[in-house]
């Protein structure tokens, strides 16, 4: 079993959902992130998604292509995020790379899967690669033991979900809403629904992502998922903060909050 399959067999053991917390790999700088890691780390987030600073960012919302660009204006590279996801690594987390795919198959598939695992990362997840066009990363992330996270949206038919599920490895990301990421006043109504399809499909956990920004919303989508998703209410935490101290101490709060409410 992954290290992705262990965290969520123990989750599921204490009858808990998981803690996912998401950051750009070189924002604010190589170091610092590694350092905001860290913090979410020690405040209670379960799994760490270190984003691939890309720069055209079809489904992220403005606060992270912020956090994206800021990285990549500071020179981060492909390396320097396999740097973070190893600093993350050896905290003892489960850590995996969010990406698009181009730049997978820039520094080419076997290489990255190699370079990824290398590092002790646990896998991938590609918003814009689906199983059906994956045979090359399907081949190449088992022959490197990392998991396949592949993403499902409301829209998606009861044959795409169990087409993803089977093809699916360590959890399956589900996307509460349509649109691109970023924080909300209200968890999507939809999420209920999309994870109920899945389990009629699959037993494999189900993280939700998208929106997710206090310990409330934590806690609703705790209650129906494997997994509770965060991204741009951590991002904005820096994002906002005038030094990297203060955001250092925000970063802490929300992930208390988070896990706080999701242990109600």
């Amino acid at each position: 079993m992954s290290a992705v399959g262990d965290l969520f067999a123990r989750t599921r053991s204490e009858n808990r959902a998981a803690l996912v917390g998401y950051l750009p790999a070189g924002f604010p700088s190589v170091d610092a992130s590694i350092r905001a890691i860290a913090t979410m780390v020690e405040n209670g987030v379960d799994l760490v998604e270190v984003g691939l600073p890309y720069s055209d960012p079809v489904m992220d919302g403005p606060t992270i292509q912020a956090a994206a660009e800021t990285a990549l204006q500071a020179g981060t590279r492909v390396d320097d995020v396999f740097e973070v996801v190893g600093a993350t690594a050896a905290l003892g987390v489960p850590t995996v790379v969010m990406t698009y795919w181009n730049p997978v198959e820039r520094r080419g598939v076997d290489r990255f899967a190699g370079d990824l695992a290398a590092v002790g990362g646990a896998g991938l997840i590609t918003p814009d690669l689906i199983p059906d066009e994956a045979a090359e990363w399907d081949r190449a992330s088992r022959e490197n033991g990392l998991d396949r996270i592949y993403l499902v949206a409301p829209s998606s038919t009861d044959e795409r979900l169990e087409l993803t599920a089977e093809a699916a490895s360590g959890f399956i990301y589900a996307t509460a809403v349509m649109g691109v990421t970023g924080q909300r006043e209200q968890t999507s109504s939809l999420a209920p629904e999309l994870v109920a399809r899945l389990r009629r499909v699959t037993d494999k956990p189900v993280g939700v992502g998208l929106g997710v920004s206090n310990g409330r919303q934590a806690a609703e989508v705790a209650a129906f998922a494997d997994a509770v998703i965060v991204g741009s209410a951590l991002v904005r935490c820096l994002l906002d903060a005038p030094d990297e101290q203060a955001g250092l101490a925000a970063l802490a709060t929300l992930t208390r909050d988070l896990r706080t409410g999701m242990e109600r």
